[in-house]
C-alpha cells in the first residue's frame, strides 16, 4: 500500500509560480534573485498556513541555483537543486526558534556562519518562529546580523511581527505575507481535487474555504477530512455536517421571515437552530456576516467584496432587491450591539431572541404615535382581538395636583375621580354606567391618563409661585409623628443638587410650637443659610402633604447646650450597660472585650 501524504505536504509549491495568492511578493524575490541584488537579511511575517517557510525555502535554493532560469527560478537539474530536494544540502540550515531559542544555540549558529559553502554562492540561515527567541539571545543575534559574512543571507519567519525587538527590524527587508483570500483557496482546492480525482460541489469548497480563515495549510487540511468523510464526493451538506457548520440557508429564510415580518416563524426557526446544538451567539455573528454580504450586494460598486462561491453571489444579489437599505443598517446596528451585551448577559437566549424581534419588526408599519412623539417600545407580535370603547372624560372635581409616589414615603390611598350624576347637555339624564369590577376601571383609568400624568408630575418641592387654590379650604389638623414622617419623606424626594443640605435635614427634628407654626433647630449658621433659600419650597411641600395652609416655620440656629455630642463607639456601650445592665452581664459571661 502506499504511503499517504497529506494534501498540505504533498502539493507544496517548489517554485514561485506555484505560490498561491501572494503574486507581489513572489515577483519581488524573483526580480531580486535575476538581478542578483540580495539582501544580507530578510523578514517574512504574516498569519499562519500563507507560505511563509515555503517561499523562505524557494528562495534559498533559487539563490544557490548555479543555474538559474531567466525569471528568477531555480532550474531544478543543478547538483544545488537536487541537494536540496532530496535535503542533503549543506548550505540550507534551518533553525526552529521555538526549540533553540537559548544563547547557546544562537553562539552554535554564529560558529556555522564562519564556514564559506562548499557548492553554490551563499549560506543560508532560515530560522522560524523567530520571534520565540529569548531577548538575551536577540542581543546575541545583533552584530552578527548586521554585518554578517559575505556569503551569508539569513531569512527569518514570524507570525508576530509585534514581538520582535525594532533593532531586529531595522536590520532586514521586511515582507508581509496576505492572508488567503476565498476565492483563491477555492480555485488552489479545485486543482487539488481533480489531481485526486475527487468529485466536489463548488459551495462545499467555498464552505471549507471560510472555515479556513485565510490559511491555505488549513484548507487543505479540512480538504483532507472532508474529503475521507464524504468518500471521494465533496458535497455541500456533507461538509457543514462532518465540519459542523450552521447552513447558510437559516439565514436567507431569517431574513426572509424577518422581512415580512414573521416573529412566530423566526422564533421556531431559532428554537431548532440552538436545539442542534449551535451556539446563539455564533448565530448572530453569522447572521450579521450574512447582512453585510447582502448589504454589499445592493451596488455593482461592493459586490467583488463577496468571497463567496458563484452561486452564493447570485442568491445574495437576489435577496437584496427584497431589502431596504434602512432594514439592513438597522439590523447590522440592533447585531452588533447584540454582540457586544452578549458576554455579559445572564439571559443569552432572550438577548438574542429580543435581537431578531426587533429586526423582525424594522418594516412593520408604526403605530400610531400618542402626542406626536413616536414611542419608544417593541410594536405590538398581535393584532387586538377586539377594541374596547375608551371610557368617558369625567369632569373634574378637584384640581389639587397628586403627588408622585416616592419609595421612601409611606403608601398613601388615591380615589379615583367620580363620575357625574346630572343631566347632560339635551337635558335627558345621563345614562348611569353598567357595573363594571372596580379593578377593571381602575385600570382603565390608569391607561387613558398614563401619559398626561407623566406630563403633569408634582414636584419634589414645590416653588413659591406655585398655586395651591384646591387646598385652600383644608385645615387638616395633624400630630408630631405626621410631621415626621413627612419631614423625612421631603427630604428623601429632594433633587440631586439639593443632596447635601437633605441628608442634614434628615437629623433635624421639627416640632409643633403652637399649632400650626412648626419650629426646625439648625446645627450652624451654613446650615441655616442654606434652609433659608429653599424655605418658601419647604412650607409649600409641607402644606401640600399635610393638607393644612395655616402652616407657618421658623428657623433658628441651635444654642450651645442644645447641641447633642457625637459619642465614641466605647461612650455608646457604657451609656447601653447604664440603661441595660443586662449588656454588662452578658459581655462578662462571654468574656467579650471592647475593641
Amino acid at each position: 500500500m502506499e504511503e499517504y501524504i497529506v494534501s498540505a505536504r504533498k502539493y507544496r509549491p517548489t517554485s514561485f509560480d506555484t505560490v498561491v495568492g501572494q503574486q507581489a511578493l513572489t515577483t519581488t524575490l524573483k526580480n531580486a534573485v535575476k538581478s542578483g541584488k540580495l539582501a544580507h537579511a530578510y523578514l517574512f511575517c504574516g498569519p499562519r498556513g500563507v507560505g511563509k517557510t515555503t517561499c523562505a525555502r524557494i528562495f534559498a535554493k533559487a539563490i544557490n541555483c548555479l543555474t538559474p532560469t531567466a525569471d528568477g527560478e531555480a532550474c531544478e537539474h543543478c547538483e544545488s537543486c537536487q541537494a536540496f530536494k532530496e535535503q542533503r544540502s549543506f548550505n540550507i540550515f534551518e533553525l526552529d526558534a521555538a526549540s533553540n531559542n537559548s544563547v547557546e544555540h544562537i553562539k552554535t549558529l554564529m560558529e556555522q556562519t564562519r564556514i564559506p559553502p562548499q557548492v553554490g554562492k551563499y549560506k543560508v540561515f532560515i530560522i522560524d518562529e523567530v520571534h520565540m527567541l529569548s531577548t538575551a539571545a536577540f542581543n546575541a543575534f545583533l552584530k552578527t546580523l548586521e554585518e554578517p559574512p559575505a556569503h551569508v543571507i539569513f531569512i527569518l519567519a514570524t507570525t508576530e511581527k509585534h514581538k520582535i525587538l525594532p533593532t531586529i527590524l531595522s536590520r532586514c527587508q521586511i515582507y508581509d505575507f496576505e492572508r488567503m483570500t476565498v476565492r483563491n483557496t477555492i480555485d488552489h482546492l479545485k486543482s487539488v481535487a481533480q489531481r485526486e480525482g475527487i468529485s466536489y460541489e463548488e459551495e462545499a469548497l467555498a464552505v471549507i474555504a471560510e472555515k479556513a480563515d485565510g490559511g491555505m495549510r488549513d484548507a487543505l487540511s479540512i480538504f483532507d477530512q472532508a474529503a475521507s468523510f464524504c468518500q471521494g464526493n465533496i458535497t455541500y451538506q456533507k461538509v457543514i455536517e462532518d465540519l459542523n457548520v450552521l447552513d447558510s440557508e437559516n439565514y436567507f429564510q431569517i431574513i426572509d421571515l424577518s422581512i415580512n415580518n414573521k416573529v412566530s416563524d423566526i422564533m421556531v426557526l431559532l428554537n431548532s437552530i440552538i436545539n442542534k446544538g449551535f451556539d446563539a451567539g455564533l448565530l448572530i455573528q453569522g447572521l450579521a456576516k450574512h447582512v453585510r454580504n447582502v448589504l454589499m450586494a445592493k451596488d455593482q460598486q461592493t459586490l467583488p467584496l463577496l468571497e463567496v462561491s458563484d452561486q452564493q453571489r447570485q442568491r445574495y444579489q437576489e435577496q437584496a432587491q427584497k431589502c431596504e437599505t434602512r432594514m439592513l443598517y438597522e439590523a447590522l446596528r440592533l447585531m452588533n450591539q447584540c454582540d457586544i451585551n452578549y458576554r455579559q448577559s445572564s439571559n443569552k437566549r432572550l438577548l438574542v431572541e429580543l435581537t431578531l424581534i426587533e429586526i423582525a419588526q424594522i418594516t412593520q408599519p408604526d403605530e400610531g404615535p400618542a402626542n406626536g412623539r413616536k414611542p419608544r417600545r417593541l410594536k405590538s407580535l398581535f393584532k387586538q382581538l377586539m377594541q374596547q370603547p375608551q371610557p368617558k372624560k369625567a369632569a373634574p372635581q378637584v384640581a389639587a395636583a397628586e403627588p408622585v409616589a416616592s419609595t421612601d414615603s409611606k403608601t398613601e390611598s388615591t380615589s379615583l375621580p367620580q363620575q357625574p350624576s346630572h343631566s347632560d347637555a339635551t337635558g335627558q339624564p345621563a345614562k348611569k354606567p353598567s357595573p363594571t369590577p372596580k379593578l377593571k376601571s381602575s385600570i382603565s383609568f390608569s391607561w387613558n391618563n398614563l401619559r398626561s400624568m407623566g406630563q403633569k408630575k408634582s414636584p419634589v418641592i414645590t416653588t413659591d409661585n406655585q398655586s395651591n387654590d384646591a387646598n385652600k379650604e383644608e385645615q387638616h389638623v395633624f400630630d408630631q409623628h405626621e410631621l415626621e414622617l413627612e419631614w423625612i419623606s421631603m427630604c428623601n424626594r429632594m433633587p440631586q443638587n439639593l443632596s447635601g443640605i437633605a441628608t442634614r435635614m434628615k437629623n433635624m427634628s421639627p416640632t409643633i410650637l403652637e399649632f400650626p407654626a412648626i419650629e426646625v433647630v439648625v446645627d450652624n449658621q451654613i446650615a441655616m443659610e442654606q434652609m433659608e433659600n429653599i424655605k418658601g419650597s419647604i412650607v409649600n411641600t409641607l402644606k401640600l402633604y399635610l393638607h393644612n395652609q395655616d402652616i407657618t416655620l421658623a428657623m433658628r440656629v441651635a444654642e450651645h447646650q442644645e447641641q447633642e455630642r457625637i459619642l465614641s463607639r466605647r461612650e455608646q456601650y457604657e451609656l447601653m450597660e447604664q440603661e441595660n445592665p443586662s449588656v454588662a452581664k452578658l459581655r462578662e459571661l462571654l468574656d467579650l472585650q471592647l475593641a
